[in-house]
């Protein structure tokens, strides 16, 4: 990078965490403020969840497309591009006047921030010199951790102040820094200004499929546990569109001159591997983060504000732990530091699944706190060793893929943990039912407890025999729920354990002074 080498690299990293922390903070800001935007533009339950589902669709289309766009309008110009457009469409969805063009510019604003963070990570990784790759992954990583711990509560303190509709509006003054950031300190490398001019094929075939398959897929596990899965035609049918749409895909893309996602680099068996690791912890880390929280509104009775102090401490250790991971990457092999982060990872869903409805605060933050450290150390060093493999011009296809893989396993490890609490709490509810009969004395025993609580507080005894027996039906509910929980929680730890054995597919970096190319 020429032009890049006379301006301060860490004038560099502030430019492109600006838009990276931008676009983090949205994917989770507007997620409390539902309820608000349900009631202000009259629309249903089922309605308003298109406001998120729409811009991960968005978004899940455009992250794998990131390298090309990149190599054919240039880097620079594109980065700019999707920050303006971001900017621009966070305004128009603060002003929408109804939910129809709300979700058609949360489609807008998805797009132009689904190449932000793969775009912005290729920046990054090229800036720093090979050894210091895992000190720039720990920068990217602190920097995508904290939207987790800010969005929800600045949305939520935005809402309850002002109105829903300003948590858009708050992108304007960050976007405009951005903008002029990019501007002054990002320049394009010789090698991408070569390649703009080689790219002439527009891949059209290409980009169809992976726009259909993408929006298919995304469909299919949001709706797809609301509307039965397969027992449902609607289900069925976007399930073959998302199979067929894909098949054809990689056929086309293997094929093509010059592919819109450039699938060959799977050929590395190395960054094969690091991007079906990567697949299962966003799969853990996804479905943990949702069924935490849930656990404690549902069972607990935990305010939404609670919830979210349970998982804030989390947060901060991968927060605190991420700079001491890429001071180690500099010196040990990131292999070992991931498979160390895997084991903490498993060990908190262990403690996770013992928890209990009699469980403290404390209980519940722990874990999570175990957790944020496991997960620390698995995202930086897992990048680094993933895409040290990869050459300069296709870092910012290899970013693309690599996140767009994170995504996609937290979107099937939702799809599956919802699919199973609600089947596993059907199937734990029927077992503990059958000991709740005239016949078991410990059954007798409770009913006559609550009986006479209930009476003694002036009730009378029939309307007192029928309540008891609700309250116990609902206290089996909350225990058949509990161990759904739980069970769901070992699930994860396994998921987690299983995939240790890949990290032998994985190269350790040579650290040398240029990526290896790939042919």
């Amino acid at each position: 990078m020429t032009e890049a080498r006379t301006i301060n690299k860490w004038l560099i990293v502030i430019t492109v965490m600006l838009p990276t922390i931008m676009e983090i903070i949205d994917t989770s800001v507007a997620n409390v403020a539902l309820p608000y935007m349900q009631g202000s533009l009259n629309a249903g339950t089922e309605e308003i969840t298109w406001v998120l589902t729409s811009y991960l669709v968005s978004n899940a289309v455009v992250l794998p497309m990131t390298g090309w766009l990149a190599r054919m309008f240039g880097r620079k110009r594109f980065l700019l591009t999707c920050i303006t457009l971001f900017t621009l469409s966070s305004v128009l969805c603060g002003a929408a006047p109804n939910l129809g063009t709300l979700i058609l510019f949360r489609v807008l604003q998805g797009a132009a921030g689904g190449a932000l963070i793969p775009i912005s990570q290729a920046i990054l990784l090229e800036t720093f010199p090979p050894k210091q790759h895992g000190i720039a992954m720990a920068i990217f990583g602190v920097g995508a951790m904290t939207g987790p711990i800010v969005g929800p509560a600045l949305g939520g303190w935005i809402t309850d102040q002002m109105n829903w509709r300003w948590i858009f509006y708050i992108n304007i003054p960050i976007g405009l820094i951005a903008a002029a950031m990019c501007t002054l300190f990002i320049f394009d490398s010789p090698y991408l200004r070569e390649g703009m001019a080689k790219v002439r094929k527009v891949d059209y075939w290409g980009l169809f499929l992976l726009t259909v398959s993408m929006g298919a897929l995304q469909v299919v596990l949001d709706k797809g546990q609301q509307e039965d899965w397969f027992n449902s035609n609607f289900i069925i049918s976007f399930s073959v569109i998302t199979v067929v749409s894909l098949v054809a895909l990689i056929w086309v893309e293997l094929t093509h001159e010059q592919p819109i996602v450039n699938l060959r680099l799977f050929k590395s068996i190395s960054f094969s591997a690091g991007n079906l690791v990567m697949f299962v912890v966003g799969f853990g880390l996804y479905s943990s983060i949702m069924l935490i929280p849930m656990f404690l509104q549902t069972l607990m009775g935990y305010s939404a504000t609670d919830a979210g102090m349970v998982m804030a401490p989390g947060g901060i250790a991968t927060l605190l732990t991420m700079p001491f991971v890429g001071a180690m990457l500099q010196k040990r092999d990131g292999r070992k530091i991931v498979l160390v982060g895997l084991i903490i990872s498993a060990c908190s869903m262990y403690l996770m699944q013992g928890l209990n409805l009699q469980a403290s605060y404390w209980a519940f933050v722990w874990p999570r706190i175990v957790l944020g450290i496991g997960l620390a150390m698995i995202f930086v060093p897992l990048t680094t060793v993933t895409l040290s493999g990869i050459a300069r011009q296709e870092m910012g296809n290899a970013t693309g893929v690599f996140n767009l893989l994170r995504n996609i396993g937290g979107s099937v490890g939702i799809a599956i943990a919802a699919t199973l609490l609600s089947r596993l709490s059907q199937f734990y509810q029927t077992s503990l039912s059958a000991h709740v009969t005239p016949y078991n004395p410990v059954f007798q025993m409770r009913l006559s407890e609550l009986k006479q609580a209930l009476i003694a507080k002036g009730m009378q005894a029939t309307q007192a025999d029928q309540t008891a027996i609700g309250m116990i039906y609902g206290m089996v509910r909350k225990q058949a729920a509990t161990l759904a929980y739980n069970r769901i929680f070992f699930i994860i730890g396994l998921a987690f354990l299983a995939i240790i054995p890949l990290l032998l597919l994985l190269k350790r970096p040579s650290h040398q002074t240029g990526p290896v190319e790939i042919h």
